[in-house]
């Protein structure tokens, strides 16, 4: 399956690739960015050296400028490489259904394959420009700033080390919790499109036997459920956040 995705990418590898070089000059930079500021502390402002702060002062700008420029080719180019992968794997699930036999046909309805092509299009490339993106900034920034770390204190940067199995642990957790969720959802997401698409195409019979109500019924018994199953999933994604503090203010404390 990877693979077949992977020739979907077709002529936007250059993006592809960009995008992660970029994000790699962006951590460099962002990492490089507090040691200047402690220089800019310790050899500027505590030594009352004017010289050093003018000097140093300019290269933080400097820094944080280049920062920002590589951050915003990273994010240009992860638009376009997401952008052109949807569009050929969109147009090669279109082709696709034109070459189905008539046991295809019979096999997918109409409004699952209107959900591939849309909502399931559109959750890859969301993922795909993460992938090219998040994926590959996280772990560059954690080597970047564990190196950063052990070439101050190695001793205390063993602290960052005892956190990171406590916070991968709560990761899966959360995880492994929230995803078979997500797939229950985009299964319902067929049914909603099937309501919608029963409706619309038999509109006239629905208003000859004043079927309003019935339809209306239907549509809001998918509807509930996708808000209930996505309400759920939120929830619990929504640890992440206070699991992330936590795991920071630990290490923090524990430091001072």
């Amino acid at each position: 399956m990877i693979k077949k995705l992977a020739m979907c990418i077709g002529q936007y590898k250059k993006a592809s690739i960009l995008t992660p070089l970029y994000v790699l000059f962006e951590v460099i930079m962002e990492v490089a960015i507090p040691f200047l500021m402690a220089d800019l502390i310790d050899k500027g402002i505590n030594a009352g050296e004017m010289s050093v702060i003018m000097k140093l002062g300019i290269a933080l700008i400097i820094s944080s400028l280049i920062s920002l420029l590589f951050g915003i080719l990273a994010g240009h180019y992860a638009a376009v490489a997401s952008s052109g992968f949807a569009k050929n794997l969109r147009q090669k699930l279109y082709y696709a259904v034109q070459d189905f036999s008539f046991a295809n046909i019979d096999q997918f309805s109409t409004s699952s394959l209107v959900t591939r092509m849309t909502t399931d299009v559109t959750n890859i490339q969301n993922a795909y420009q993460m992938i090219i993106r998040v994926a590959f900034r996280a772990p560059f920034m954690l080597i970047f700033s564990l190196i950063m770390t052990f070439s101050i204190s190695p001793k205390l940067s063993l602290v960052f080390l005892a956190i990171i199995p406590f916070l991968g642990t709560g990761l899966y957790l959360v995880i492994s919790k929230a995803h078979p969720i997500f797939e229950r959802v985009f299964k319902t997401y067929d049914k909603l499109n099937k309501v919608v698409q029963e409706n619309l195409r038999g509109i006239r019979v629905v208003k000859s036997f004043v079927r309003e109500d019935h339809e209306k019924g239907k549509f809001h018994t998918v509807s509930k459920k996708i808000f209930n199953d996505f309400s759920t999933a939120e929830k619990i994604l929504a640890y992440n956040g206070p699991m992330m503090q936590f795991s920071v203010y630990t290490a923090i404390l524990l430091i001072s």
